[in-house]
């Protein structure tokens, strides 16, 4: 077979001819810096070759090195806390190799090949073993223990398995097959990005994924293993909102991928993270993250690789039978990949230029969301949830990226430049957000948190809607000439809007509120509201209700530490005392 040649170079795009017998997806080499590449299209013997490098200086008659097998990551010990590009090379070997800017060619294994993993066994040998199985663990990190499964389509009996200190090449058990083959197995495993991993079973999530930001967690929740989308113009918080996920989210293990993001943006998070201790056990929050950092000064190409080698590491851990958060910031910049590579193969652009498959790219990588019953015989759950962020020109929601988005996703937090702008953050509107999981986690919270909290829910999501629609008619005819009852549906509403809904990041105890707390924060201020409403029939002086001191503890609720809680029995007593 001849070797294959570059004919034509066009950006990220490369056209090689004498590829007959390759296959979509498959890796490649492309010229003599061996970049990396991707088959995108075949016809006949050329090959439309996606590559994720710089390519200035390629030119044709150079050549293709066919790898007969697709984009693929490793995934073993060792993928927590480490920073990867979107083609799964960690960042920190690379600078050493290559200083601070990453040379083209550059070929670095994901995981560490001489690092040695203390291996303990809780398979035995002479045990019958299927897919999925749990061989036995490895101490990752303080708060993820690594469990090494038996790999897909391999079935068996263990004829051999130790403990030990091994690399992740080294075989750690032995397992023979039906037909009497010895399979051996190693502390990695190799998969393709593209492809979804297999499981049992799918179901519906019927658990919230806290994420202690109280107008997600109360009016928007999204489950674990569910999917949500959030939209919204520059300056809007997006970031800061999917940084405060990551931290505060109640999943195992976090993964975090930077897509197209600006390289300020990534070198915050990447500055932050190794400082920020996880709320639960006090250690670092990077024992339990992986970073997939792709910056827009990186070549476009590279950003659709990203969301896909994210994805794959998070499917990994979900077959462990962990929860697992993977926030994408943001999908709209892979979207443009999608775009310059459509554009390039000269297809029939669709909206706006994005390709027609826009739709079903977004899709695939939604779907393999959920929270499913993992491979093996121990019958072990996993969660995955997405997480999205979107970027759309000027905010604009009619924008394709983000109508293909919420045609998949069930959750739709959409930030406001207007709230952004007067400082009301998470500046997410709850006139325009919507939650699908509203009924899945109905249930959950009654018998966790309380029965009357769906109520108290409803009550206000009530008066924030009432409140838009009296201050549409207060323009028109002013506030002093609506009722004393439309003046106190005001009144609760600014409460919950500036008391409850507004949420310092950057606050220590306001970071981060618990369901408990936020359930007790809405009940003493709707509380207020029934209260002062009774009293205001009884004929109570409305300028009265309005200035008790009682509203001032009201407004400092959200300063009151987890573990004080039963201070809002107090402020309860006190309300009630105020009206005596």
């Amino acid at each position: 077979m001849k070797q294959p040649k570059i004919i034509k170079v066009s950006g990220p795009l490369v056209v090689a001819s004498g590829c007959r017998g390759a296959k979509m997806y498959d890796m490649v080499r492309v010229s003599e810096k061996k970049l990396i590449g991707e088959i995108i299209e075949l016809k006949e013997d050329l090959a439309f070759i996606q590559v994720y490098e710089e390519t200035s200086g390629v030119g044709p008659g150079e050549p293709v090195y066919l790898n007969n097998e697709p984009l693929s990551i490793e995934l073993g010990p060792g993928l927590i806390s480490s920073i990867y590009d979107g083609i799964q090379r960690p960042l920190n070997v690379i600078r050493n190799m290559s200083g601070d800017f990453i040379s083209r060619g550059v070929d670095v294994p994901g995981l560490d090949y001489n690092r040695k993993w203390h291996f303990i066994p809780r398979a035995k040998t002479g045990q019958k073993v299927i897919s999925g199985d749990i061989l036995g663990t490895i101490k990752e990190t303080v708060l993820i223990e690594h469990k090494i499964m038996v790999p897909a389509d391999v079935t068996g009996e263990i004829i051999e398995i130790k403990e030990g200190d091994f690399t992740i090449k080294e075989s750690v058990a032995k397992i023979k097959t039906a037909d009497t083959e010895i399979k051996e197995v190693t502390l990695s495993q190799r998969w393709p990005v593209r492809k979804a991993r297999p499981i049992k079973e799918k179901f519906a999530p019927h658990e919230p994924l806290t994420t202690g930001q109280r107008v997600i967690d109360t009016l928007f929740p999204v489950a674990k293993g569910g999917t949500a989308c959030i939209p919204g113009p520059f300056g809007s918080g997006k970031t800061v909102v999917l940084h405060e996920f990551a931290k505060w989210a109640d999943a195992e293990v976090i993964v975090y991928v930077a897509c197209g993001e600006r390289g300020n943006e990534c070198a915050d998070l990447l500055l932050s993270f190794p400082e920020l201790k996880d709320p639960r056990s006090g250690r670092p929050l990077l024992e339990r993250t992986v970073i997939v950092a792709n910056t827009s000064n990186m070549p476009v190409a590279a950003r659709e690789a990203s969301i896909y080698t994210g994805i794959t590491i998070a499917e990994y851990f979900r077959d462990m039978g962990y929860s697992v958060a993977l926030m994408a910031d943001s999908t709209s910049r892979w979207a443009e990949a999608l775009r310059e590579m459509s554009g390039r193969l000269e297809e029939m652009p669709g909206e706006e230029g994005y390709p027609a498959y826009l739709s079903s790219r977004l899709a695939e990588f939604y779907e393999r969301a959920g929270r499913v019953m993992c491979l093996g015989s121990d019958s072990r759950e996993g969660a995955l949830s997405v997480m999205g962020a979107v970027s759309p020109p000027g905010g604009d929601l009619s924008d394709p990226v983000v109508q293909a988005t919420l045609r998949v996703v069930k959750v739709f937090w959409g930030l406001d430049d207007k709230l952004a702008n007067a400082r009301h953050f998470p500046a997410i509107n709850w006139l325009l957000s919507y939650s699908l999981y509203h009924e899945n986690l109905e249930d959950f919270l009654k018998n966790k948190i309380s029965e009357d909290f769906i109520v108290l829910r409803k009550e206000a999501m009530r008066l924030l809607e009432e409140e838009a629609s009296l201050l549409e008619i207060a323009r028109l005819i002013g506030i002093e000439s609506l009722t004393f009852a439309d003046r106190l549906i005001l009144e609760a509403a600014k409460s919950i809007r500036e008391d409850f809904l507004h949420q310092n990041a950057f606050h220590e105890i306001d970071t981060y509120t618990s369901l408990e707390k936020q359930y007790r924060m809405l009940k003493v201020i709707l509380e207020f509201y029934r209260i002062s409403k009774e009293k205001l029939k009884e004929g109570m002086d409305f300028d009265k209700i309005v200035k008790l001191p009682i509203r001032e503890k009201i407004s400092r609720l959200k300063y009151i530490e987890e573990n004080k809680l039963q201070e809002f029995d107090k402020v309860q007593k006190e309300l009630e005392d105020s009206y005596a």
